[in-house]
């Protein structure tokens, strides 16, 4: 069986299609599982200030779930749905992320780290904000956003761990041990938390031209017994699946055989097909 699990549609504003034209292009292609995990409305700013098209406003969140169960039904028997959202880390706000994880049905939820602070460092828009920074001290401080948000338990996937490297910012060949180390610490909380991580496919696409996370990280996820999951990222129903047949190479190569899914938050496990 072929899964996606990590979608967006075009309540987040920065993505096209409507859900239902994910779920059939889903069934097009021949996939047995999709995911919905549209982005989570934004809490730490105002959206009305800030960079428009972040994510669905706050009054579409219901809309958005009362339609993910309304299609998991539709398409019963035909593909199964899977209800998820890609639940935002933010430092300081862990009370308002656990009141929307507890208030909806989800199968699962994706713990991603995107801001520091107010900057998004996955927003092309904002690649101005690693001016006059010291690359290392961001890397620092994006992986431990990573280790404080495996450690919340309020997700069940941990989202493209490595996307710091998004646009091709690095500290350089002479920082490669201090990256590792940090690479490694965040990848232990991972696996200490008991949550999944997913491969992420959409990084070849980018600046960096390589999935999140690394093949270093693969193996050392490997290695702590980290359970693996798979997704495009797609934000086109067209980009459904996308180098997801690569992702699924990459890890059989490094030695997995299974791929974990979920429903209604409980984890199980289907065999890896490549």
């Amino acid at each position: 069986m072929y899964i996606d699990y990590h979608t967006h549609h075009v309540r987040c504003g920065h993505a096209v299609g409507e859900l239902e034209e994910y779920v059939r292009r889903a069934v097009g292609i021949g996939l047995g599982q999709i995911g919905l995990s549209d982005h989570m409305p934004l809490l730490h700013v105002d959206p009305a200030s800030y960079y428009p098209e972040m994510a669905m406003p706050m009054e579409e969140l219901p809309r958005y779930v009362e339609e993910c169960l309304s299609l998991k039904e539709r398409y019963r028997g035909q593909i199964d749905i899977r209800v998820g959202l890609e639940g935002d880390y933010i430092e300081g706000y862990e009370a308002e992320i656990e009141k929307i994880v507890n208030a909806y049905p989800w199968d699962y939820i994706i713990g991603s780290v995107h801001f520091l602070g107010e900057w998004d460092i996955t927003d092309h828009r904002q690649v101005q904000g690693w001016e006059g920074k010291d690359v290392l001290k961001v890397y620092e401080t994006y992986y431990d956003a990573v280790k404080k948000a495996a450690a919340t338990g309020f997700y069940d996937i941990m989202g493209h761990l490595d996307v710091i490297k998004r646009f091709g910012y690095h500290p350089g060949p002479e920082a490669a041990r201090e990256v590792e180390a940090l690479e490694n610490a965040a990848l232990a909380a991972v696996a200490a938390s008991g949550v999944a991580m997913e491969l992420n496919a959409s990084g070849l696409s980018k600046p960096c031209a390589e999935m999140f996370p690394s093949r270093r990280m693969l193996e050392e996820a490997y290695r702590l017994g980290i359970p693996l999951t798979v997704g495009s990222d797609a934000h086109d129903p067209l980009k459904l699946g996308e180098n997801l047949e690569a992702a699924r190479n990459m890890l059989w190569e490094v030695g997995f055989r299974e791929l974990v899914v979920f429903e209604g938050r409980k984890r199980s496990q289907i065999p890896l097909e490549v």
